[in-house]
């Protein structure tokens, strides 16, 4: 049995929650380490302390990690477009301002923008979008360690707007009567909202057991694709907290999930690397090859 230690999110949606629910992992003779962190950025800092083999993990702060000499790669996709923006009932959505950007983002001048941890995929996704409309001197973003802090400033009054994950939209709907004013695909699409980030030592020495979780990490993808409401039922019993319903719909917000690293996931993961110069979250400029190793994802024909 090969010990894998795997860091990973609260994030519902992710496949972690399928592979805890099951015993897969094991009968392919892996024993899963599971670890929980607040956000994309602590899970990096683990990766640097030798903590961790794998994360599930946002590639924005993966890239910030990399730069800072991190070495880690990503080796299979998970998921796109997963960051929403939700606000409380007064405020307008982006289609009611006829996808103007200024006219939208005006009417939150004075308030704070709630957001995941600073370097997450969020923070950098919503920081780009203020700075290509000239907001981001008007509108301040407030970075949470824990996303899952967000609602409950919302239901407290402090907060009205925020960015997160499809979870922070049902939750927002359900619980703080809020809605989302933009769907995932509009803030930046095919962002690369998680992949699954293996260290460069794993990579070279245990490229096996890599594989087979790849390999079962698809499965749950597919699982989600194809098997909603059995997948929901699952990721409710094991967390226990949620029921199906808000599962399901959770996954029905954004529901691109998939290992395989396409064109488009490349294409769009590069596009941050001029934004996050341009936010002086990297020093230098990254190539694909600094990034990704995809001769699992090949290997799988995923």
């Amino acid at each position: 049995m090969m010990k894998l230690r795997i860091g990973h999110l609260s994030t519902m949606y992710h496949t972690s929650f399928i592979l805890m629910g099951t015993d897969w992992l094991e009968k392919a003779g892996i024993e899963p380490e599971w670890k929980l962190f607040g956000g994309g950025p602590a899970i990096v800092h683990a990766l640097e302390n030798n903590e961790l083999d794998i994360g599930y993990i946002g590639l924005p702060p993966t890239m910030i990690g990399i730069d800072r000499g991190l070495e880690v790669k990503c080796i299979a996709g998970g998921h796109v477009e997963g960051t929403v923006m939700i606000t409380t009932p007064e405020f307008r959505t982006l289609e009611e301002c006829r996808s103007d950007r200024i006219l939208f983002l005006e009417q939150f001048k004075g308030h704070l923008i709630a957001c995941p941890p600073s370097g997450s995929i969020h923070d950098v996704i919503i920081r780009n979008y203020n700075k290509e409309a000239g907001f981001e001197n008007d509108i301040d973003v407030l970075n949470y360690e824990w996303a899952d802090m967000i609602p409950e400033a919302i239901a407290d009054g402090e907060i009205k707007v925020a960015v997160g994950t499809p979870s922070l939209a049902v939750v927002a709907k359900r619980y703080c009567d809020a809605k989302m004013v933009i769907p995932p695909e509009k803030l930046w699409p095919d962002n690369p909202s998680y992949g699954i980030v293996a260290t460069c030592d794993m990579i070279e020495n245990s490229p096996d057991t890599l594989l087979k979780f790849i390999k079962l990490h698809e499965n749950a993808c597919e699982f989600i694709r194809e098997n909603t409401e059995e997948a929901s039922k699952l990721v409710s019993d094991t967390i226990e907290i949620i029921d199906a319903d808000f599962v399901k719909e959770m996954y029905e917000v954004s529901p691109k999930y998939s290992a395989g690293i396409s064109e488009d996931y490349i294409g769009s993961t590069m596009r941050f690397v001029d934004v996050l110069n341009e936010l002086g979250y990297i020093s230098k400029k990254l190539e694909q090859k600094d990034i990704f190793d995809l001769h699992f994802v090949e290997e799988l024909e995923l």
